[in-house]
């Protein structure tokens, strides 16, 4: 009814929860409105029966029943009407193992669970509508700690561990707001010998965040008009038509699968049917298939070869630096920064990556407002001691300043206002 929330409702029913598995008494939560409840393209475009309905999902969430109380809390809704709101807004959509980076309780009290993991509900099974096909996603809350070691190695792997602590959830994955501890507190062995262990051997299944970024052509000066389509962060106006932005837009819509709200979610790729599909972790990896390199046409916007760049972050998103270049470079993959604010992107892409168009000989190449860097090994290496510090951000003072001047290449973490302003 045009209203401001997306989602049309939320059913909240009393789970007696199943003893004998050891899942304990606890409300559960369902939308509707994510998926096509209607047909008639007043919300969703009705695509048809067998494809997703709507955006193809619903979110549930299993909250611990509380001694003594006789009807389900209602922040939970608001917490899915929070979601579903980045979701119409962004047209991106969520998949199992996904996370998001909520930090705040999501209760608004001074709980410890203020971020969420997301996977498929245990006792909700995909299903056939007359408008597409429904799956369920369960919202799981999850401490700081543990998101994470989810976004340095990945979120299946966090969930099967979360299943195996009771107190942490358990087999139906119930969140517990007044879980004082992490499971790395509850049971010490587990960082060590699954997580670490996990990460050394895997590297991160994190492909990618939406950030708060930019990023600088230095080869070249601001008031160079040569190329009509170039666009220059910061100050300089954007050159790109409206058709020419849309386009760009929505090739990074398809190819990089953004997941997210606007803090640090995950991309996903390898996507069939709205559900995620962990690959094999492979030296071999390739930007063809989750990346714009194959779809937007050259006649478009030509490749151009940079001489020198100056990359640009806030500080949650330069945190996030080691593990790209340690979880994802070090394995032969690549990482990608998609700026929640406009089009830029930026890919660190590794040696062993197919379908990249930046090379060895030109290290740094731009596609529109798209940017490349491949690294190599020797140098991926060099600059992980170099960000060390980034390991521990409370410690120092922005801006901060990194530069390799042999490699033409700056880094700069700069205050959130920066990204907030683009005139600051």
């Amino acid at each position: 009814l045009g209203g401001p929330d997306p989602l049309d409702y939320v059913s909240m029913y009393r789970n007696m929860g199943n003893p004998a598995l050891n899942v304990p008494e606890h409300w559960h939560y369902i939308s509707f409105g994510l998926s096509d409840l209607y047909g008639d393209n007043r919300v969703h475009e009705f695509t048809g029966t067998d494809g997703p309905s709507g955006f193809g999902f619903e979110l549930t969430f299993r909250l611990k029943r509380e001694t003594g109380e006789s009807a389900p809390p209602t922040w939970p809704a608001e917490l899915m009407q929070g979601l579903a709101r980045y979701v119409f807004q962004s047209e991106n959509t969520f998949c199992s193992g996904d996370h998001v980076s909520w930090h705040s309780p999501l209760d608004n009290s001074e709980s410890r669970i203020q971020h969420m993991l997301l996977t498929e509900d245990p006792q909700m099974q995909p299903v056939q509508t007359p408008f597409g096909i429904v799956t369920f996603l369960q919202i799981v809350g999850v401490c700081t700690e543990e998101l994470h070691a989810a976004q340095q190695w990945n979120g299946q792997g966090i969930l099967e561990l979360l299943r195996t602590v009771p107190v942490a959830g358990g087999p139906w994955l119930i969140t517990d707001m007044r879980r004082g501890e992490t499971i790395f507190e509850i049971d010490p062995h587990l960082q060590q010998e699954r997580v670490d262990k996990g990460i050394e051997t895997d590297g991160s299944n994190l492909s990618g965040v939406s950030a708060k970024c930019a990023w600088d052509d230095l080869s070249r000066p601001p008031e160079d008009d040569e190329d009509s389509r170039s666009i220059c962060i910061g100050t300089q106006p954007r050159r790109l038509s409206g058709k020419d932005t849309e386009q760009i837009r929505e090739t990074l819509r398809r190819g990089l699968e953004i997941n997210s709200k606007p803090v640090l979610p995950p991309i996903n790729a390898q996507r069939q049917n709205g559900l995620n599909h962990d690959r094999a972790p492979s030296r071999k990896d390739s930007l063809e298939s989750e990346s714009s390199a194959a779809i937007i046409p050259h006649e478009l916007i030509r490749t151009r070869q940079l001489e020198s760049v100056h990359l640009k972050f806030n500080q949650e998103s330069g945190a996030l630096i080691p593990l790209c270049l340690r979880g994802r470079l070090l394995h032969g993959r690549h990482f990608t920064y998609k700026s929640i604010t406009g089009d830029t992107a930026i890919t660190f892409v590794s040696t062993g990556v197919e379908g990249a168009f930046a090379t060895e000989e030109h290290p740094y190449a731009a596609h529109g407002p798209w940017l490349q860097i491949l690294l190599t090994e020797e140098f991926v290496e060099r600059m992980l001691e170099d960000l060390e510090d980034l390991n521990s951000p409370e410690e120092f003072k922005l801006p901060k300043e990194y530069s390799w001047p042999e490699k033409k290449l700056k880094v700069s973490i700069l205050p959130d206002a920066v990204f907030d302003n683009p005139l600051h």
